[in-house]
Parts: C-alpha cells; sequence; structure tokens
C-alpha cells in the first residue's frame, strides 16, 4: 500500500526558505511604487484633471466623466511605464472573494494593424456576466447584464501585468450584488450623521471618517502535506484527525521565535504589500502552533477593505512560492484556536478622532461620551444583526469556543469609561472629568513606570472599548471585513440622526444645547445598559444573563441570518439609503445557499474520505492483526496463543465496531442529504443542513480520530495534526 502521508511528510521535511530580495532597502522607498496614489496622479494628469478628481476623492463631489479620458490616459501611461498590458475591474461580488476579468489595451488602428488603448468609457464602467454571481434572484441565468463600475476612492493598482480597477458592482436593474456598493452609502451615511452632531461641538468639522484597523489571523501548512489531505484541499479545514500530543497547552507558540521558513515568507509578504500600498506593520506567532498573524496600520475604511481583500489574495499567491498553503478558514484544526479577523473600527473628523478620550475639558469629553454611548445605542439596537453580519459556516465553529467571543454580542467599556457613565446618570458634577493614563509603578528601578490606559482589554467582549477605538472581536479570518463594517456604521448612522433629532427637539422648545445633548445621552445610557458587559463572556452565567437581558443568544447560523430581514433592520438599511428590502431579501437568499452548499460538500468529502481512505486503512490493518494471530496459534497452540494475542483480538474487535460505526453513519449522513435537498426554502434547506446533517458528521469523526489512535502509523495515510502543525 503506497502511503501518501509519508511521501508528503518527507517532501515538505527538504523545503528550505526562499532567498526574498527587497528591491529598495527602505520600506518608504518602494511604498505604494505599484498604485496609482497621488503622486502619481500629480505626475500623469493635467493640473485641473487632477484638482477634478482629488475634489471627487476628498469630497465627495459627483465624477465629471468629461475628466475620464483624461484620468484613464495618465493611468495607461503610468502601467505601461510599468510592463503592464491588461486591465480589469476588480471588484468583491457575494462569494467572500474577488472577481476580475483580464482585457488587453490592443484595439484595431483601422489599417489592419494594432494599437494600445484605454479610454475613459473602459475605466468608469464595465459589464460582466451578473448571472454567474450569486444574486439571491435578482438575476436569472437568462438576464445575464449587469455593470461593474470605478470607485475613485480606491486607488488602482498594478498585480503583474494587469491595471486592476476597484469597482462596485450592481445589476442591470440597479441592486447591489457585491459588498463595496452598500459600504460606500454605509459610510456616506455615517459620514453625514456624525458631521451634523460634530457641529454642536465643533462647527468647523467638514466630514467625519470611518476608520478600520484589521487583524488578520491565519495558519500555514506545507504545501506536500496540505496535498495530501484531500478535506483541507475541497474545504478549507479537516474533517477527522486527533489532537496532537503537544498543541497550545504549554502556552509556547504566543510571540515565540518566528520559524525560519515562516519568516522568509514573512518579509517577502510585506515587500509586495508594501509595494501595492497595504501598510502592514505587525507580525508574530499566534496562539495555536502554525498559527500567525499579520496587521496594518489604520485607514479608511473603504480602502482597508480592499486592502485586506486584496492581501487575501497576496497571502496565497507568496505562500506557494515557499511551499506553504494560507489557511483562512476559521477553525481549520479541531481543538486548538482558530482563527478571527479582529476589527478595530473608529470614528474620526477632518480634525481629530471623536473616540479618543479623554479631552482637557468638559466640552471634548461630552464630545467623547456622545459618540461612545450612541456607538453603543447603534450596537444594542441591532445586536443580532451585528452577529448576523459577522456568521457564516466556518465562524460558527469558532464563536464561544474558548479562544474567541461567545455568539452573543455585548461591550466591553473599562472602569473609567464605566464609572463616568453611572455618574452621568446620578447627575454628578464631576461626571465628564475622565482620567487619562496613569502611572503604575513597579519595583524593579531599571525600568521607567508604566502609562497605563483607561481602559484594560477583555478577550471574551465581542465588541471592546481600548482606549480610542472599538475592537470588533468576533469578524472570521476569511470573512469579507465590509460585511461587519456595512452594518456597524449603518447601525451607528442610524444611532446619531435619531440622538440629533431628539436633541434639537429640546433645543426648539428653549432648552440649551449642552443641557439638551446631556439629557438625551442620559436617557441613551439607561437604554442601551443591557448591551454593556465588562465580565467573562465565556461562563454559563453570563448566557442566562444575557437571554434576561433580552439579547440574542441563538447559535444556529441560518436562523440568525433572519435577523437581517427583522423590521428594525429593513427600517435601519432603507432609511439610511444603504440597502431596500428587496437587495436584503437576496443577500440572504445567497447567506442561505452558502451555508448550505458547504455543509453539503463537507459532507460529501466527509463520505468519501470514510469509505474510500478510513475504512480500507483500518480494515487493512485488521487483517494484519488477524493473520498475526493465526500464526500465533500456529507456533504456540490455540491455549497459548489466546492469552499472547488478546491484545490483538481486542484490537480487532474495536476496529470492527468503529468501522460499521462509521459505515451506519456515512448511510445516515447520505439519508439526511438527500432528504434535506428536497426542501425547495433555501432557508429551511439551510436550517436542515445545520440541524440533521451536520450532526452527524461529528458522530463520524469521533469514530475516525479513535480509530487514528489504533491503527498502525505506517499505514494512516492522511497527515495527522503532529505533522500539519509544526513547521521546521
Amino acid at each position: 500500500m503506497t502511503n501518501l502521508r509519508f511521501d508528503a511528510v518527507a517532501e515538505a521535511s527538504r523545503k528550505r526558505p526562499v532567498d526574498v530580495v527587497s528591491p529598495k532597502e527602505r520600506p518608504s522607498e518602494y511604498f505604494a511604487e505599484k498604485v496609482f496614489n497621488r503622486a502619481k496622479m500629480y505626475k500623469y494628469l493635467p493640473a485641473d484633471v487632477y484638482e477634478k478628481l482629488v475634489d471627487v476623492i476628498d469630497n465627495g463631489a459627483q465624477l465629471d466623466r468629461s475628466i475620464a479620458d483624461a484620468v484613464a490616459a495618465g493611468m495607461k501611461q503610468w502601467a505601461t511605464e510599468n510592463g503592464v498590458t491588461h486591465y480589469t475591474h476588480w471588484f468583491q461580488p457575494l462569494t467572500e472573494g474577488t472577481a476580475e476579468k483580464h482585457d488587453s489595451f490592443i484595439e484595431h488602428d483601422g489599417k489592419g494593424g494594432m494599437i494600445e488603448e484605454f479610454s475613459g468609457k473602459l475605466l468608469v464602467q464595465q459589464e460582466p456576466d451578473a448571472s454567474s454571481f450569486p444574486s439571491g434572484g435578482i438575476r436569472s441565468t437568462f438576464e445575464a447584464r449587469g455593470y461593474s463600475a470605478w470607485d475613485p476612492t480606491s486607488p488602482v493598482f498594478i498585480i503583474d501585468d494587469t491595471l486592476c480597477i476597484p469597482t462596485i458592482f450592481i445589476s442591470y436593474t440597479g441592486e447591489a450584488l457585491d459588498y463595496k456598493a452598500p459600504l460606500l452609502r454605509a459610510l456616506r451615511a455615517v459620514n453625514v450623521a456624525a458631521t451634523d452632531v460634530c457641529h454642536y461641538f465643533y462647527p468647523d468639522v467638514k466630514k467625519v471618517i470611518s476608520n478600520l484597523g484589521w487583524e488578520q489571523e491565519y495558519f500555514l501548512v506545507d504545501s506536500a502535506l496540505y496535498a495530501a489531505r484531500p478535506d483541507l484541499r475541497l474545504t478549507g479545514r479537516t474533517l477527522m484527525g486527533h489532537s496532537s500530543a503537544k498543541d497550545q497547552q504549554m502556552d509556547d507558540h504566543y510571540f515565540a521565535t518566528i520559524p525560519e521558513r515562516v519568516q522568509a515568507f514573512m518579509k517577502d509578504l510585506e515587500i509586495q504589500a508594501l509595494e501595492l500600498g497595504i501598510p502592514v506593520k505587525t507580525r508574530h506567532n499566534e496562539v495555536a502552533p502554525n498559527q500567525f498573524e499579520c496587521a496594518p496600520i489604520f485607514e479608511e475604511t473603504n480602502l482597508a477593505v480592499d486592502h485586506n481583500m486584496l492581501l487575501m489574495s497576496l497571502m496565497k499567491r507568496v505562500a506557494h512560492k515557499h511551499g506553504f498553503e494560507v489557511l483562512l478558514h476559521e477553525k481549520p484544526f479541531d481543538g486548538i484556536n482558530g482563527s478571527g479577523k479582529h476589527n478595530n473600527w473608529s470614528l474620526a473628523t477632518d480634525t481629530g478622532i471623536l473616540l479618543h478620550g479623554p479631552g482637557k475639558t468638559p466640552k471634548d469629553n461630552l464630545r467623547f461620551v456622545v459618540f461612545i454611548v450612541e456607538t453603543l445605542m447603534g450596537v444594542y439596537k441591532h445586536n443580532g444583526l451585528l452577529k448576523a453580519s459577522i456568521m457564516d459556516a466556518g465562524n460558527a465553529h469558532r464563536l464561544g469556543a474558548n479562544e474567541a467571543p461567545p455568539a452573543i454580542i455585548s461591550s466591553f467599556l473599562g472602569k473609567t469609561v464605566s464609572d463616568v457613565l453611572e455618574h452621568i446618570l446620578k447627575s454628578d458634577k464631576d461626571a465628564l472629568t475622565i482620567k487619562g493614563k496613569e502611572g503604575v509603578t513597579i519595583d524593579i528601578p531599571e525600568i521607567p513606570d508604566i502609562m497605563r490606559d483607561n481602559t484594560d482589554r477583555n478577550r471574551t467582549s465581542p465588541f471592546a472599548f481600548t482606549g480610542n477605538r472599538f475592537e470588533f472581536r468576533a469578524v472570521g479570518s476569511e470573512a469579507n471585513c465590509a460585511s461587519a463594517q456595512i452594518v456597524l456604521n449603518t447601525a451607528v448612522a442610524e444611532a446619531l440622526t435619531d440622538f440629533k433629532k431628539r436633541v434639537d427637539a429640546l433645543i426648539a422648545k428653549g432648552e440649551e444645547t449642552f443641557s439638551a445633548i446631556l439629557s438625551v445621552v442620559k436617557d441613551d445610557i439607561k437604554i442601551c445598559e443591557p448591551i454593556h458587559f465588562d465580565g467573562n463572556g465565556y461562563s454559563d452565567e453570563w448566557v442566562e444573563e444575557a437571554a434576561k437581558r433580552g439579547l440574542d443568544t441563538e447559535k444556529s447560523a441560518p436562523v440568525i441570518f433572519d435577523r437581517y430581514l427583522d423590521a428594525d433592520s429593513i427600517k435601519m438599511f432603507e432609511s439610511m439609503n444603504v440597502m431596500n428590502k428587496h437587495e436584503l431579501e437576496a443577500r440572504n437568499e445567497v447567506k442561505w445557499e452558502t451555508y448550505t452548499k458547504k455543509i453539503q460538500i463537507e459532507a460529501r468529502v466527509m463520505g468519501d474520505l470514510s469509505m474510500n481512505h478510513i475504512i480500507p486503512v483500518a480494515t487493512h490493518y485488521q487483517s494484519q492483526l488477524a493473520k498475526n494471530v493465526e500464526n500465533m496459534i500456529d507456533i504456540f497452540g490455540a491455549d497459548e496463543a489466546k492469552k499472547l494475542s488478546d491484545r490483538n483480538m481486542k484490537l480487532i474487535r474495536e476496529i470492527a465496531e468503529r468501522t460499521q460505526s462509521i459505515e451506519t453513519g456515512v448511510e445516515e449522513l447520505i439519508n439526511a442529504r438527500k432528504k434535506a435537498n428536497k426542501i425547495e426554502s433555501a432557508r429551511e434547506k439551510a436550517v436542515a443542513y445545520h440541524d440533521t446533517v451536520e450532526p452527524k458528521m461529528g458522530d463520524i469523526r469521533y469514530q475516525i480520530d479513535k480509530l487514528e489512535l489504533i491503527v498502525s502509523d505506517e499505514l494512516w495515510t492522511l497527515p495527522k495534526y503532529r505533522e500539519l502543525l509544526f513547521t521546521r
């Protein structure tokens, strides 16, 4: 029997780090080399065109199509000077990935030859086939037309020989078929609402920007070992595999020395990311073996989302060069930490950070409190929807698994901010005096005092305030950040809009401005109090308490998706001009169908591996044991052999029982799938897969993982956890 596992392990052991050569010594010298940023716009565009384009980017001015040809000509000149021959509209359909169709610059010259051409028309708009992407019924197969349209606020960039143009993607009838279009609308909504509230404090504020800093966690697996694991290749996670004797229990991987091969990969990734304008800053080992993290400097949310999607694609390309595969699934290995993508979110004006506190005056502190409380109002009112925005088949394995926040949205504020809110409710005259950083004295003379922030950290909180931002820790590693950011920014926009409406009503009745603001803030502190929780989110007591507070405690992903179609959700999205009911219904169809397909694929792979890998290997070993017993009888006789082969007989019996359980389990799994597949409703089918199909996979896995401990190591064909998780 050929053992692919040992071939794969041998191949993996031969890998050596790939030399990485930086094009220049300092990142500042090659940062954004492959991006058509402002410096290049200034160089390649006429002055008047440059000014108009900057006005569009900075101030949201309407794009003047008359400048499109000049912009396209400048882009093409820059691109061809960098060896570019093709261009593509780069967009984000409802597939959790990106899409691109490459066209060359060549056109007929009318004289039997070809010329390189790129017009404003080609820059601004193209027509992908909308029926070939998930649309939730908005587009049928015979209704193929859809449009991609240039987003000038996200700069174009070069990948290999292709000019990539970030775009939105909409249907022929105008509905959004992507993540970027509703994200841009959500960012506009929060800009308008937050700017209006800012004018109570700072009349000179012109706009409010939503900032995002993501932290991307991921696993690396050697390419040869990955190739020998069909479950990893087809589903992104291991559907079977017994835990390694040593994994993360010693706490020795987090922030440990980065392995040499991984370091080479990280360096190569950083160089290429920086060339594309992605400001990656941090890299380190994560908690689990072979788990790592990278994180950038904060950026405007739309650009940050684009950069994260681009980075995930880049990671896979660079990993291949170094003999690795990147695993972005939220839970690729059972029994150890999964991977998330913390979304550090804040609001900033063109003059400063709104969530930054404390201020120097009661006025500054009142501004700080207003934006904290109204953010909590948005999160409280739409806590179930916010959970739905980060839920999928992969993240459902991670949430609540004592490594990630629970599947209940709550917010940690820390003692300082919590005390301030409590004092405001009690009308404490010192309520708006907020402590800044304090020195913490440690009894080591050589070490200076540590400046302690006015909040601690709570790793069990899904939405924690961390000093000048909120950290939404529940987002999954593989997710498009836009999904969570659409809901969060829209919810905050709605809360701020409602806040201003109530404050203005009091002012109209003759109440002084800051008195009116404080009055409404007090009301909102009381209303959103249930979302505020600074304790242990992992405890069983919190689940009970959250239910009493009226927070959403549902754990079934297909049912959680219902929150998108709640009356309050539809009202919020429509009133903020982000999405209409039809778009929300279509997106939910996509969510349910995607969930079903992922579990369906996993179930089919589980059945295939069980019947074609696991059982044949187990029965082959069983035959070897039986042959051994026969030989012992021939040598020692039946009575003596019975004593000597007692262990083998137990193993033979156990293998028979476990393989029978697996065969029965696979048959039941197939029948459950067939029954679920007959359900027409996308929602009910997804619920059936969650309730009746997925649990049977767990039962089968239990038997397989037990067999892994019994069957001879040399016969087991699938690379084991101890081999997958420790890179040399």
